[in-house]
């Protein structure tokens, strides 16, 4: 190729027969000396090739591709859990490197080899991605200390007053949940601090179900302080949402997408829910197919009942909704005052 020397070639595969990250391999070992990758291959159809895949394979196998990246492989499980939390896609429990199973043995030919050397059937250790582990037990009789060196270790800086509300949390977990792990604290982290500031709050949730349907009565804290209203729904979930749409009155938007997941196992696991709400009205307008696309909202919640979880989580989708709703006003009102100005001149 004339001139090759002065460009740089590079590669970008989709996952759609499951080989892009055999293939961006490949083209690294061709001469391509960039890759275009996607955390948890998040993308179109299929997704992009994975950068957590690619950096490792390179990583271990370094034997055979004599290159160097610049990532730090140690921020590869915060990245990934982030991207979850911002995108809302979660990476199958198989997924390589990132997936919950990634280093999880049930094989007890694999258990015994594990013991005897770790190297056996592991090709990287946790610790390489900054999957952490600890013998420390958290608890109901932690102390606050204990709790902020936790949260230290797993790379989060708070502030005196962050580890104060993380703590109150902890301590509200703690009393419904026997042993609260990383995952829990990293949940609690994301929905008590992680969120940006709300203009409602969830003040209380009393739901009664059953064969005949469900009513539910949400307690919402707002500017004008605490609202109640009761509202019925054919479940539990649907129930609290009718109550909350009516207390905040928010409207032009639907529900499309409502997932539960559990943080840990056990009954007592704390419950994370994620739902995605559409909003026409504040969609933007395509100006080459004149159409006004849609615009989503994503909410995060947590909590150990799963109806709360999940009325937070609407509850939080909600107030980003208001949020850009308002910001918007503010921005016509500006407008008119300034067309106001210039035809005054």
């Amino acid at each position: 190729v004339a001139r090759a020397d002065i460009v740089t070639f590079s590669t970008q595969c989709h996952d759609d027969l499951g080989c892009a990250t055999a293939i961006s391999l490949a083209g690294v070992l061709a001469g391509a000396r960039q890759i275009v990758v996607c955390i948890n291959g998040i993308g179109e159809r299929a997704g992009n090739t994975p950068l957590e895949e690619v950096v490792m394979a390179m990583n271990t196998r370094a034997d055979l591709f004599n290159f160097t990246n610049g990532v730090d492989t140690t921020q590869i499980m915060r990245a990934s859990k982030l991207v979850i939390s911002c995108c809302g896609f979660q990476v199958p429990p198989n997924k390589a490197v990132v997936g919950a199973n990634a280093f999880a043995h049930e094989s007890g030919i694999h258990q015994d080899g594990m013991l005897k050397n770790a190297s056996t059937y592991e090709i990287m250790r946790p610790e390489s991605i900054g999957q952490v582990t600890t013998q420390l037990v958290l608890g109901k009789h932690s102390g606050r200390h204990a709790v902020k060196m936790r949260l230290s270790t797993l790379g989060y800086a708070l502030t005196d007053n962050d580890i104060t509300k993380a703590f109150e949390r902890f301590k509200l977990l703690a009393d419904r949940k026997k042993v609260i792990t990383d995952a829990d604290l990293e949940a609690l982290v994301k929905d008590e601090l992680v969120q940006p500031k709300e203009r409602y709050t969830l003040a209380g949730l009393e739901v009664s179900c059953g064969t005949s349907g469900a009513s539910a009565t949400a307690r919402i804290n707002g500017p004008d302080g605490e609202r109640s209203v009761t509202a019925k729904g054919s479940g539990p979930v649907d129930a609290t949402y009718e109550a909350i749409d009516t207390i905040l009155g928010v409207e032009g938007h639907r529900l499309v997408e409502y997932a539960i997941n559990a943080v840990t196992e056990g009954i007592d696991a704390l419950a994370e829910a994620t739902v995605k709400i559409e909003s026409a009205e504040l969609g933007a307008e395509n100006p080459q197919t004149q159409r006004t696309g849609r615009r989503l909202f994503l909410g995060h919640g947590a909590d150990t009942d799963i109806v709360v979880a999940s009325a937070k989580a609407y509850i939080s989708a909600l107030n980003k909704i208001l949020a850009v709703t308002a910001a918007h006003a503010e921005e016509n009102v500006s407008s008119e005052q300034r067309t106001s100005n210039q035809a005054t001149a």
